[in-house]
């Protein structure tokens, strides 16, 4: 119903957004980036979930993605390139065989440090009911061997509730602890709580479940970062009274001990009674900026890409700013990126009821201004993913539509040296 919603409303609102914002026609020029050949890595599954991507310090690039076969048979998939920038190996399936991954909109999740890679993801839960179909278990996994094999899954969620705990986000802060954050119904109230947990011992076990917030949209997946200070930041969406949806932050200067109350980001005051499945990302800068990207359709239930950021840790936040621009589309499911530096890389889908596009957005001095967005795919994409290294090397993913296989797309592409100074 969200998306017929959406695509009736394409051709008005969006189409109007963009014509008040005085957009041109004309095609956008490349963004300041210097974009390597794209990979296509074609998987013969019966549909695909995902992709989600990291380029490590090494500037080896890392995805995970969910697929079923024709049997139905459902896997966790990770590979990674050989050498720098280089082309994406074999694949290593990493659940059990005796484990069985819960099918979701969206992908595991991914963090890489070192040698050591770790993914979370769901399993669909031992006590799942026919009432109760869509409860799952939260998994870790990890891997000591740089992806060669998976080690046996650890359960992430500290009960034994036979409900959905899902929509996670994973993060490795500088210190080396594990971050996980997930949306959780176990209290039995009618909208979920948002929880976090870390584990302190690369992943060998997690520590206790905290609650930090509840009346949270029940499938906008919740987002993680961390600042070079080591305060670490959760996004999620929040509901307010008379059914507002707002994406909100809190943040730990503790560890992740404890988290701040919830702030609003973009005070989009966007009424819709339904969860949208659509999540915020973040990233922070070496000066401690912090930013957002999300999707809303605010007041005037106008479909739109935001970006907004914080100079005091989360406390306030800058006027929002639309990044999308496009006549005849509507965007959807942002990504974000930041370096050091403060270059922020935003990529999304642009979608219509022909097109189904992904385009990227760059802006090289800290979010005050970004490139028109450029497209990146040549066939029917969606679900786009993207990561940056220290060193300002990108890597860009997406899943491309075809008629006998899925096909998962990467791309990396090279930022201007990050040695450039971050002004406050």
């Amino acid at each position: 119903m969200f998306i017929q919603r959406l695509i009736a409303a394409m051709s008005i609102a969006v189409v109007s957004a963009a014509v008040s914002a005085g957009v041109q026609a004309e095609p956008a020029a490349a963004p300041p980036l210097t974009l390597a050949a794209k990979q296509v890595i074609e998987l013969k599954a019966r549909s695909v979930v995902g992709p989600s991507v990291q380029v490590d310090e090494q500037g080896l690039v890392h995805l995970v993605w969910m697929e079923e076969d024709k049997q139905e048979v459902r896997t966790v998939q990770y590979a990674r390139s050989a050498d720098a920038a280089g082309t994406v190996g074999a694949p290593t399936r990493v659940n059990r065989a005796t484990e069985a991954p819960y099918w979701r909109q969206e992908a595991p999740t991914l963090a890489v440090s070192g040698h050591d890679v770790y993914i979370t993801w769901a399993l669909t839960h031992p006590k799942s009911t026919p009432d109760k179909p869509f409860s799952t278990e939260l998994r870790l996994s990890r891997s000591t061997d740089f992806g060669r094999s998976f080690l046996p899954s650890v359960v992430v969620n500290d009960d034994d509730t036979v409900a959905n705990h899902t929509f996670d986000a994973l993060h490795i802060a500088p210190d080396g602890t594990i971050h996980i954050s997930w949306i959780d119904p176990r209290d039995g109230k009618k909208d979920p709580g948002t929880y976090i947990a870390r584990s302190v011992d690369h992943g060998q076990s997690v520590e206790k479940n905290r609650k930090i917030d509840e009346n949270t949209c029940v499938c906008c997946r919740t987002a993680l970062a961390t600042a070079p200070d080591g305060t670490i930041y959760v996004a999620w969406r929040k509901i307010f009274e008379g059914n507002i949806r707002e994406t909100v932050v809190a943040r730990s200067e503790d560890g992740g001990k404890t988290f701040s109350e919830p702030v609003i980001v973009g005070h989009d005051r966007w009424v819709y009674a339904g969860c949208p499945h659509r999540p915020a990302a973040l990233g922070v800068d070496r000066g401690g900026r912090l930013y957002v990207i999300w999707y809303s359709e605010g007041a005037d239930e106008t479909p739109a890409v935001y970006l907004a950021y914080s100079d005091d840790r989360g406390k306030t936040f800058v006027p929002k700013r639309m990044l999308n621009g496009s006549k005849g589309t509507f965007p959807d499911h942002p990504q974000l990126a930041v370096d050091s530096a403060g270059h922020v890389v935003a990529i999304w889908e642009e979608q219509s009821p022909a097109r189904q596009e992904v385009v990227v957005s760059v802006s090289l001095d800290r979010g005050q201004t970004f490139s028109r967005p450029y497209k990146l795919n040549e066939k029917k994409s969606h679900s786009p993913a993207v990561s940056v290294n220290s060193t300002g090397l990108l890597a860009l993913a997406w899943k491309e539509h075809a008629m006998t296989s899925h096909k998962l797309v990467v791309q990396t592409a090279q930022l201007p040296a990050v040695a450039a100074a971050v002004e406050r």
